[in-house]
């Protein structure tokens, strides 16, 4: 398990992570949702032992992760740019990795570039944004490491590559307990892969919850009142956004789908439904309540 205590990260004045406290437990996808600057790179770095916090620290299964070799080798970082050597090829990177990580997996690493069809004798100076990140997602699998953290991991790959990468994901949780934790701003590419999800903002943390139930706790309703509810409406549920267009009112509530359907019962509407929202329709809705609102954006 991944424990962050406290953590905090600063750069001068610019505070990029203020005491964030999470809790990543073993075969698990974690996505770690932000805002633009809200700290999610930088978290990742400490986590990986590339920077070390200016406050709290960080634990990997039971181990320091700052200064200290063994933890290290459990974290496979990938970074939103990735960094190769000027004159390095494909096929000279399991060499590299394999010093640092004890467990990669040669063979594979071969088969992979093969089935991915990337030329291992061709200079990675020479690859597109996609295949740099395909290949460093490549090296992460075979390093078989309990944590792979992944900095924007979908960015530059094609839809197809996508599904593909998510499949293997897929099958090394499934096989051999690989933790994931994803970083990024694609929401909708996060929808289907992810089992927890924390949403930083400001260098701290807004929200962590599990998917399935943070689906289950928000809603939104669209209905055609009796008359005029709108104040009624903020007297029943919890709402966090409320727009009214001609008669149909959309809101979006906290609470359970039966409650909100026997709350609107009770209040005859003309007519309304209760939908899911996707992560990005949470997303928003919840970085609202903290005044990160478009509308503020673009006056």
């Amino acid at each position: 398990m991944i424990e962050i205590r406290q953590v905090s990260k600063a750069f001068g004045e610019i505070e990029a992570v203020r005491e964030v406290s999470l809790n990543i437990h073993p075969q698990n996808v974690f996505g770690m949702l932000g805002t633009n600057g809200a700290g999610k790179s930088t978290l990742l770095r400490m986590v990986a032992g590339v920077l070390m916090p200016d406050k709290g620290e960080i634990i990997l299964d039971g181990m320091r992760g700052w200064d200290n070799p063994e933890a290290k080798q459990r974290c496979f970082y990938i970074s939103d740019e990735q960094f190769f050597y000027p004159n390095a090829a494909a096929q000279d990177m399991d060499r590299f990795y394999g010093k640092y990580y004890p467990e990669f997996d040669y063979v594979r690493y071969g088969e992979l570039l093969e089935r991915f069809e990337i030329d291992g004798k061709r200079k990675i100076r020479t690859f597109s944004k996609g295949m740099k990140k395909q290949l460093s997602l490549l090296l992460g699998i075979c390093a078989n490491v309990p944590y792979l953290l992944c900095d924007e991991t979908f960015d530059g790959l094609d839809p197809v590559m996508r599904q593909g990468i998510k499949s293997i994901f897929a099958q090394e949780i499934d096989e051999r307990n690989l933790t994931l934790v994803i970083a990024s701003h694609n929401l909708r590419e996060l929808e289907d892969i992810c089992d927890h999800i924390g949403i930083l903002h400001r260098g701290g943390v807004l929200l962590e919850r599990e998917v399935a139930e943070l689906r289950c706790g928000i809603h939104r309703i669209q209905c055609v009142p009796s008359g005029d509810m709108g104040e009624s409406f903020c007297e029943i549920f919890d709402v966090l956004k409320l727009v009214q267009r001609g008669k149909l009112v959309s809101m979006t509530v906290r609470g359970g789908e039966e409650e909100i359907a026997r709350k609107m019962e009770e209040l005859k509407p003309v007519y309304y439904e209760v939908l899911p929202l996707s992560l990005e329709e949470i997303f928003i809705s919840e970085t609202e309540v903290s005044g990160y609102d478009v509308k503020n954006l673009i006056q």
